[in-house]
């Protein structure tokens, strides 16, 4: 079953699908356990998130969660997401036939030795408020707080940032309309990202 789902990941990216099976070769021989998190292939080491595979439309590469810790010498890691990640790195590729698999090993098992040695960036706890429309529709609705409240608090917040995260009170207000029909169903709006 995991299997399978690796392998569609890899091959639903047509143009890099040849350079993300070699990625995933070079992987294979490592120690790290190959599973599937976020509906992508990710590689561990005693629990540890080290490095994810990733494809997009214009690149494809891989991501060391804790990256930040990496030597770099090359200087060829990016932090995809600036301001929203403080350790992950992204080790990208636009071109086939471009991968150098000696210096990824190279990176790869770096990362293992971080992960072994305990180097992680602990996530900072944020305390989410829950967004004002989502607490006046709850209080409006029985039903639906009781359906929210079979949510884990982690899930909860998955909606408090959806909806919260929009600046104007009309785009929360249409969040919270979808939100509603999430709720009702039992999924979150991060659950399209999920395995």
């Amino acid at each position: 079953m995991k299997e399978n789902k690796i392998l569609a990941y890899l091959t639903k990216h047509e143009q890099w699908s040849e350079s993300l099976m070699e990625i995933r070769q070079v992987l294979l021989k490592t120690e790290l356990t190959e599973t599937v998190k976020w509906g992508m292939p990710v590689y561990t080491i005693n629990g540890k998130n080290v490095v994810g595979i990733s494809g997009f439309k214009y690149h494809f590469g891989l991501w060391f969660y804790q990256g930040i810790f990496l030597q770099d010498k090359k200087n060829i890691l990016v932090n995809a997401q600036e301001g929203k990640t403080k350790a992950m790195r992204h080790m990208r590729f636009s071109e086939v036939g471009s991968l150098d698999k000696k210096l990824i090993l190279s990176y790869i098992k770096e990362a293992i030795q971080n992960a072994k040695d305990g180097k992680e960036v602990k996530p900072e706890s944020q305390k989410i408020q829950m967004p004002r429309v989502l607490k006046d529709a709850l209080k409006n609705n029985p039903d639906l707080k009781l359906k929210f409240g079979n949510f884990t608090t982690a899930r909860q917040k998955e909606f408090f940032d959806y909806i919260g995260s929009a600046k104007r009170e009309s785009t929360q207000l249409s969040r919270l309309e979808k939100s509603i029909v999430l709720i009702n169903k039992g999924e979150t709006p991060n659950d399209k990202y999920r395995n």
